[in-house]
């Protein structure tokens, strides 16, 4: 009986609360409302997908309570735009009142279908009352048409395929068909769950590409199959999020990973810029490493929720990279492999949330529980690790670690690189990888200044005022990432410096 009371008190204060009343006196709108903007940009969307939520305040600045007579799109009911006027959703409104003083909120989404516009620029009108006091707030949306990649579903159940890996359930997706195995630059692609490259196959991502990824989405290079990314310094290949506004256009962990699975092989990306997922680029191999899993030159790998660039037991060759901001580590090198990188700039400046990892991380050891909860430590193979022209460099004290344990091979080699590393309470002091007086390390800078030009942009240019100047050794890599010319005298990292223009 309590609870029927309890139920009855509550039903009658909604109702209450849901009569409309009106205590006060309005006169009609006059023309005079303000807007906190005249245009509502809704950026860019892919066709048939929604956009963000935007917003708009209508601001009555007079001394009197005011009516809207109405308020609606001007393309009518035939409009792609949806809006909600003060809590309530439609295309069209009649009398809202705005007490003195006082504002309204409106929201606007969008779905466009770009096969039904002629324009690929969206447009539309708020309109304000109507006759002579009518005032009006345009809206704006850029169409683009795509190549969408879906995973499939079953007829009956209805059920999201999965990709099955080594028997066994992954995530959803599927691998892609022989006609879907070369993205060109003609339209972006969309991919959502994971698309897969199955095997004896490649896939080849041509010159100006777009490949953009759903939530939880990514592109797997499945055992024995091939990736090609052929971007070039006028049309780089850019992977990134489905969500093209403004607002996401930094923000991490849109997507989950390029993942080149072991066994994958000839791997191959230039000139591509890779941002906004959980890991830029996962890379696993086996334990006979004599081949490269994956080379990689001239790229942007930034802003990750974990890793940039993530290697287990693999072969990375890499040149004129660029690895910036992400939560844990820029390149994470482990469980022993072969990893040489020349030119390249390791740069995390991650502040989305603490980060306690080093900007760059090599070791040879692997550690995980197993069936029964146990411990198991396996170490392997460090065969190499070479730095050459290489900056490390971040806002932690510590942004390069070698950890080794003994067990397996251990070689390393770092020279004429820029070194971030602030052992203020000397705990690396009996480490002897560490030890950058050994011969391991040659032409060492110690805690150098990079005066990168934009770190929270990820822009690692360097300037005038580097330490980096003049202090790298020549290699055959005779151009920076940005195809000047490093013959005579090259800086080190993946830029040579330029002179910044001053701020007035």
């Amino acid at each position: 009986m309590k609870y029927l009371f309890t139920f009855l008190i509550c039903a009658l204060l909604i109702s209450v609360s849901s009569c409309e009343r009106k205590d006060f006196t309005t006169s009609p709108s006059s023309g005079k409302l303000q807007f906190s903007k005249d245009t509502v940009y809704l950026d860019t969307v892919f066709t048939n997908i929604g956009s963000a939520t935007y917003n708009l305040k209508v601001y009555n600045r007079g001394s009197n309570a005011i009516t809207i007579p109405k308020i609606q799109l001007e393309n009518g009911t035939n409009s792609n735009y949806r809006l909600n006027v003060d809590g309530i959703p439609g295309k069209e409104f009649t009398n809202i009142d705005i007490l003195e003083k006082d504002s309204i909120f409106i929201f606007i989404e969008t779905t466009i279908n770009a096969g039904n516009i002629v324009d690929p620029l969206y447009t539309d009108k708020i309109l304000f009352g109507n006759g002579d006091t009518q005032q009006d707030v345009d809206l704006v949306t850029l169409v683009q048409d795509a190549n969408f990649i879906f995973p499939g579903r079953d007829a009956v159940t209805m059920e999201i395929d999965s990709l099955v890996l080594n028997d066994e359930k992954y995530a959803r997706g599927r691998f892609l068909t022989d006609n879907e195995l070369i993205f060109t630059n003609a339209k972006p692609t969309v991919i959502y769950g994971f698309a897969a490259v199955p095997a004896n196959k490649t896939l080849t991502i041509e010159a100006g590409s777009k490949v953009h990824f759903h939530d939880n989405s990514g592109l797997i290079i499945d055992n024995k199959a091939t990736l090609k990314v052929n971007g070039t310094l006028e049309e780089k290949v850019v992977f990134e999020g489905d969500r093209l506004e403004h607002s996401f256009s930094e923000t991490a962990g849109q997507w989950g990973t390029i993942w080149l699975r072991a066994g994958s092989k000839e791997n191959e990306i230039y000139h591509a810029k890779i941002k906004n997922g959980i890991i830029g680029i996962l890379v696993d191999g086996y334990e006979d490493i004599s081949t490269t899993t994956l080379k990689i030159e001239n790229t942007e790998i930034y802003n990750h929720s974990v890793a940039g660039l993530f290697g287990r037991i693999t072969n990375i060759e890499g040149s004129n990279l660029v690895i910036g901001n992400a939560g844990q580590y820029s390149l994470a090198a482990t469980i022993g492999g072969v990893y040489n990188f020349t030119h390249c700039t390791f740069a995390n400046f991650w502040n989305n949330s603490l980060r306690q990892t080093e900007t760059v991380f090599v070791n040879n050891y692997l550690i995980y529980k197993n069936e029964d909860k146990e411990e198991v430590i396996e170490v392997a193979n460090l065969k190499s690790a070479n730095f050459t022209n290489c900056i490390f460099d971040g806002n932690n004290n510590i942004e390069f670690r070698l950890d080794k344990l003994d067990g397996g091979e251990f070689n390393y080699n770092i020279s004429n690189s820029m070194i971030k590393f602030n052992d203020t309470n000397d705990s690396y002091k009996d480490v002897l990888e560490m030890d950058f007086t050994s011969s391991f390390y040659q032409d060492i800078i110690l805690n150098g200044k990079s005066h990168f030009r934009d770190t929270q942009k990820n822009d690692f240019i360097i300037g005038e005022e580097s330490d980096a100047i003049n202090k790298a050794k020549s290699t055959p890599f005779s151009t920076d990432i940005l195809g000047v010319d490093r013959s005579t005298t090259p800086d080190i990292g993946a830029y040579q410096h330029i002179t910044f223009e001053k701020e007035e």
